[in-house]
């Protein structure tokens, strides 16, 4: 079989370091490395050893019981989650790392929250049980209340031959007919191994076991029951369907993608199915760490690195509809500062636009003189920084962070697009409507096929989809409507595809600019603990952020606050939370949602964005031979569609 096996956890747990005991007992490595040391095997980039953290998700490939397993290393600290989910994203299984010295921490609920959102069955391995004040049994209790009531202890399994007593109850309470057999005939190895396999493939369980990675206390037997109760089930004979999880550019600046293939072969010359047409693949790379092995051949479950193919991201799919739309996203901006007189601005573009390849969430933008790139927080800023020194050797550095806006509408509202210069036609007649939150932008066609033709429709659902359409606010993204196409004309002789383009980003503008927008901020949720003589200090400051705050829950001498809170203002508190708690408090975020946003205005005025300086609301119509320009408030008497309910 073969498998895609990814391990995570809270920076610092032990991940780096399970990993390079994994590696080292299925001799896929002649000797073990250390993060202190700077010599892991899958931190091999100089900023990983100078930082003693995991940036980039590393790959090995090696086998264990026969299987072909394929080891994701992914980073564990926050700044780098996009990373960690792209990785995540094709994941048979993963290992999550937990410090018994620590417990669940902050990261951890959210790594935990993805992978169930992935629906990735999950294996848990606490690490250093030899550290002072270790407590495995109060970390367990600890993940049934924040993480699962179905986490299930099997140290006592981990290292015997059968299932002790509390074991085999523990799996036949979670299947009845298993239950029934235990209480008429007893307990049956062969019976409990494949419930139990079933129950931790279908996310029913998650199984606990325990030891020390440094010293290798307990891998060695993680790592059996692991390979005996992780199935896989790929159909090489199918049809080749592949997603893209990662882009890197090896130091020749060679673009290599990443494809796991989910079903079907594929060969050196054969030819992948893109969007833009099919495109021949001359070399197939399997890594183990910055190595490669060239194939001939890469089956269902494979991870291959393609040279030189362009066109793909991560995220995008082969042979199957849609992208997949990664759920971590960055909640900040910052500006791009550097000498343009040393680096003109389009070079330092082109630079950033790698790195942007590389990892999507970036976001480069460049508008009103300013390049900004969208980030998760410091570190990540820094990493950027010395990436742009190394590889360009380019000095760069960052002006203040700015939160990141999205913007959606009240009420429908119907915008027109028309284009027309010379020897061109098309329009549109839109209306946008507001959805759910959440939604993003969505289409439907409300046209009739003999007003305009199905193609057509086609096309301009394309155009609704093909780029971020901004608000008229602050020019961020639109987001929770939809696009509906009421009416369309289009014109036998002179429409061309290009001209329905115009047409459906000036009626969108157009609509925006009738419609009562309104902006959007991201909301962060969060979970405090702390002792409890702290939740008056901890309440004044959630009361003047003007955070929701559920009732406080009460465990012994802890107390612990959950609730939602205005990112801008919550962001910046979090720096001074470990001040206020005197280090004695844990802290845990996640973004919750958008919602609109309580001093809109200000934030407005602020910006003073011009709505016309990007896509323009306004339409171009003939006359006489020649085209000329109506006002966006004007082109409704223009236009040459209408719609009646």
């Amino acid at each position: 079989m073969k498998k895609t096996v990814g391990i995570l956890a809270h920076v610092d747990a032990g991940k780096t370091t399970f990993s390079e005991r994994a590696l080292y007992l299925s001799r896929a490595i002649r000797s073990l490395g250390r993060v202190d040391h700077q010599d892991a095997f899958l931190d091999a980039h100089p900023l990983e050893k100078q930082r003693g953290i995991t940036i980039f998700s590393g790959q090995a490939c090696f086998q264990l019981n026969g299987d072909t397993i394929y080891w994701l290393d992914t980073p564990g600290h926050v700044d780098f989650s996009t990373e960690m989910e792209r990785a995540v994203s094709v994941m048979d299984y993963a290992i999550l790392v937990i410090s018994c010295a620590e417990g669940v921490q902050s990261h951890t609920e959210t790594v935990w929250r993805l992978l169930e959102s992935y629906g990735v069955p999950v294996f848990i391995f606490l690490n250093k049980i030899d550290r002072t004040g270790a407590d495995p049994d109060a970390v367990i209790a600890q993940m049934r209340k924040r993480l699962s009531p179905e986490i299930l202890d099997l140290r006592a399994y981990q290292s015997t031959a059968a299932m002790d007593e509390a074991t085999q109850e523990a799996v036949a309470a979670q299947d009845e007919e298993l239950l029934e057999t235990l209480f008429s005939t007893g307990y049956d190895e062969s019976l409990w191994h494949a419930s139990l396999t079933k129950q931790i493939t279908q996310r029913r369980c998650f199984p606990v076991m325990a030891g020390c990675a440094l010293e290798g206390t307990g891998v060695a037997e993680f790592l059996a029951r692991f390979a005996v109760l992780t199935p896989t089930n790929y159909h090489h004979e199918d049809l080749l369907t592949a997603q893209c999880y990662r882009v890197r550019h090896d130091a020749q600046g060679m673009r290599l993608c990443f494809l796991k293939l989910l079903t079907g072969t594929l060969c050196v010359k054969d030819e992948l199915p893109l969007p833009g047409g099919p495109v021949k693949v001359n070399e197939l790379r399997i890594y183990h760490g910055e190595k490669y092995t060239a194939t001939d051949l890469a089956q269902a479950g494979d991870i291959v690195a393609i040279p030189g193919l362009e066109g793909v991201k991560p995220g995008d799919r082969i042979g199957l509809d849609g992208v997949n739309q990664f759920r971590t996203v960055p909640m900040m901006a910052a500006d791009v500062l550097w000498d343009e007189k040393t680096v003109p601005a389009f070079r330092m573009m082109q630079a950033l636009r790698v790195l942007e390849d590389e990892d999507p969430s970036l976001a480069v933008e460049e508008a009103r003189g300013h390049i900004s790139v969208h980030v998760m927080g410091k570190i990540q800023l820094e990493v950027l920084r010395q990436l742009m020194q190394e590889r360009y050797g380019y000095a760069i550095t960052f002006g203040p962070f700015r939160v990141l806006y999205k913007e959606t509408i009240a009420a429908p509202a119907i915008g027109w697009g028309h284009y027309e210069p010379l020897r061109h036609y098309a329009e549109v007649m839109l209306r946008i409507v507001p959805t759910a939150p959440g939604s993003g932008v969505t289409f439907r066609s409300l046209a009739h096929v003999d007003e305009l033709s199905l193609n057509w429709q086609r096309l301009i659902a394309g155009h609704v989809s093909e780029k971020q359409h901004k608000g008229v606010l602050t020019g961020a993204p639109l987001t929770d409507v939809c696009v509906e196409l009421l009416a369309g004309r289009a014109h036998l002789k002179h429409t061309e595809g290009g001209d329905f383009r115009q047409a459906v980003y000036r009626g969108i503008r157009n609509a925006l600019m009738h419609a009562e927008s309104v902006l959007l901020e991201p909301i962060y949720g969060f979970a405090i603990t702390a002792p409890s003589e702290q939740y008056g200090a901890l309440s004044g400051a959630l009361t003047r952020m003007q955070a929701s705050v559920e009732s406080p829950e009460y465990d012994g001498d802890s107390i612990t606050l959950r609730g939602e809170a205005v990112f801008s203002l919550f962001a910046a508190w979090q720096e001074d939370f470990m001040a206020l708690t005197r280090g004695r408090g844990s802290l845990q975020v996640w973004m919750s949602r958008y919602a609109p946003c309580k001093n809109q205005q200000e934030i407005v005025d602020a910006a003073g964005y011009n709505p016309c300086a990007d896509d323009s609301p306004d339409s171009v119509f003939c006359a006489k031979g020649a085209g000329f320009t109506v006002p966006w408030d004007q082109v409704k008497n223009y236009a040459h569609t209408s719609y009646e309910e």
